[in-house]
């Protein structure tokens, strides 16, 4: 079961990172931060994260004669995320690397700038524009807490895939294993 996890997971957090590799390459090597960019993002994790319910199908079809509990098959799919979601994570840190932590500063720019074109100003824009300094300096800063954050990005993405394939995968007759 271990080398089912580690290998989906690993395909899972490859996918999120060519993905993101290629987004990259076609914006030009500069953040985007038009509204399609989530859109791609997540579209591209629920993608990569299917390989949780491939892993599991597998490990329950191949290793478990075509049966498996929702408990057993969900935990395995939280394997399965968690080594996608370390994948993704360290992609994450080469690219801020990479780019020298550019990306929030980017973000937090078009943050305020798109709060300004709804028209905050005065005190509140001060405010607005002080907190989101704080967590640019916050997340460029403490590797940690950027990790985590990143990791939180895919992770509960990764616990609904892994959610509905226990669910789907637990019923025998869901996709039977071909004798």
């Amino acid at each position: 079961m271990t080398n089912i996890i580690f290998l989906y997971g690993t395909f899972a957090g490859l996918i999120v990172i060519g993905a993101m590799i290629a987004f990259i390459i076609y914006v030009g090597g500069q953040p985007d931060m038009n509204d399609n960019s989530l859109l791609f993002g997540y579209t591209t994790m629920i993608v990569a994260l299917s390989m949780i319910f491939f892993g599991v199908k597998r490990y329950r079809d191949r290793d478990l004669g075509g049966v498996i509990k929702f408990v057993p098959a969900f935990l395995m799919g939280l394997g399965i995320a968690i080594v996608a979601g370390v994948i993704y994570v360290a992609g994450w840190e080469v690219y801020m690397a990479a780019t020298d932590g550019s990306y929030m500063k980017a973000y937090m720019d078009h943050y305020i700038a798109g709060e300004k074109a709804k028209g905050l100003t005065g005190a509140a824009l001060d405010k607005l524009v002080a907190e989101m300094d704080a967590m640019t300096a916050a997340y460029t800063t403490n590797m940690p807490y950027r990790m985590g954050l990143t990791f939180l990005e895919i992770f509960p993405v990764g616990v609904i895939v892994a959610l509905i394939s226990a669910a789907l995968l637990r019923m025998p007759r869901f996709l039977p294993a071909r004798a």
